[in-house]
């Protein structure tokens, strides 16, 4: 990997974050990849597991930010894995929800084992403070990107995963 610099300061802090995504999704991927499961997997499985309430395809692709088709694919796929099953409308409950089975669940053990000890190694090289820096910084970079889009970001439920 280049050190890529640019002059131009927005541009610079773009490639920086750009960059620092790429790097640290790789090492989650690589990581991952030693308990066969992938990040968006991984993710998924973590939602059904500890989401309280109905569990939506639409309210998971509200939560990762993704579109609705990217979500229905991959939802697909984890059905067809027997990792999650989608259960049909029921009476009074006009869509799909989303359950985690026995299967995803015994594939979220060594997942979680896997992904805890590397965000702690890797989030670790801040210090408290720098932390809390980093979080205002990336709120803000989120609100902004958020208002480009014309998304209002609002708080989950307070039921969807328990206290906060």
């Amino acid at each position: 990997m280049y050190d890529y610099q640019v002059s131009d300061p927005f541009l610079a802090d773009w490639v920086q974050l750009r960059q620092t995504w790429s790097v640290v999704y790789k090492v989650l991927e690589l990581e991952l990849t030693k308990v066969g499961v992938t990040p968006m997997k991984t993710y998924v499985l973590e939602v059904c597991k500890e989401y309280r309430g109905s569990l939506t395809p639409a309210e998971i692709s509200r939560l990762f930010f993704r579109e609705s088709q990217t979500i229905a694919g991959l939802l697909a796929r984890m059905e067809r894995e027997g990792l999650i099953r989608r259960v049909p409308k029921r009476k009074g409950h006009p869509f799909t929800e989303v359950e985690i089975t026995a299967k995803g669940e015994e594939l979220l053990r060594p997942a979680r084992e896997a992904v805890c000890p590397l965000i702690t190694r890797i989030m670790s090289s801040l210090s408290v403070e720098e932390h809390d820096q980093f979080q205002n910084l990336l709120l803000k970079v989120r609100r902004k990107a958020l208002e480009e889009l014309h998304i209002e970001l609002r708080p989950l439920p307070s039921s969807a995963f328990g206290e906060a």
